[in-house]
C-alpha cells in the first residue's frame, strides 16, 4: 500500500513539471519576434517578361534593400520575384545568407544580355558570381528560369521603372 501511495505521489509531480516544461516552452515559442514572411516595408514592384513568362518583381534599389533581398521570408508566389538594380555593369556576388528557399539568379548586364544564369540552395553561405559584369540580377524561385526558357546570351528588356536612375 505505501508503495502505491509513493507512485502516485511521484506520478503527480512528474505531471506538475512536464506541464511546467510544456507551458515555459509555449511562452518562449510565443514570444519569437522574427519575421516568417515579407519583411514590414514594401518594394515598389514592376511587371517584366522573362523568358515566355510574365512576373511581378520588387525593385532592390538601395543597399539596404539589396543586403535584406528576399532573407526570412518563407515563400514566395510562382510568378514573383527580386531585380536588383545596380549603378554599372560589374561583377556581381550573392550569397543565401538567411533564405528559406531556392532561387534561380539571372545576371543582365547594362544592354539587357543575360551574362549567367545559376541555381542557389537555401542557407548557402557560398558566393554565386556573375560571369560578366552585370548591371542586374533578378532572383526567382528555382526552375523558374528553366521554365520560363532564359539562358546566357538571351536579352531582356528591362523595364523602364527598374532601370537605374542615379543617386
Amino acid at each position: 500500500m505505501i508503495s502505491q501511495c509513493t507512485t502516485t505521489r511521484d506520478f503527480g509531480a512528474f505531471a506538475a513539471r512536464s506541464f511546467m516544461a510544456l507551458l515555459m516552452t509555449l511562452i518562449l515559442v510565443g514570444c519569437e519576434s522574427s519575421p516568417t514572411t515579407a519583411p514590414a516595408k514594401t518594394l515598389p514592384t514592376c511587371k517584366m517578361t522573362i523568358g515566355t513568362k510574365s512576373y511581378e518583381l520588387e525593385m532592390a534599389r538601395t543597399p539596404d534593400e539589396q543586403e535584406t533581398g528576399l532573407m526570412k521570408r518563407d515563400s514566395m508566389p510562382e510568378n514573383h520575384g527580386m531585380i536588383f538594380i545596380f549603378e554599372t555593369d560589374r561583377l556581381q556576388n550573392f550569397w543565401m545568407k538567411d533564405t528559406r528557399f531556392a532561387l534561380d539568379i539571372i545576371f543582365v548586364d547594362h544592354s539587357g544580355r543575360v551574362v549567367s544564369v545559376s541555381t542557389m540552395q537555401a542557407y548557402d553561405l557560398n558566393t554565386t558570381s556573375s560571369m560578366e559584369p552585370a548591371q542586374y540580377a533578378i532572383e526567382l524561385n528555382a526552375g523558374q528560369a528553366k521554365a520560363a526558357g532564359v539562358e546566357k546570351g538571351n536579352t531582356l528588356k528591362i523595364p523602364e521603372s527598374a532601370q537605374y536612375k542615379g543617386k
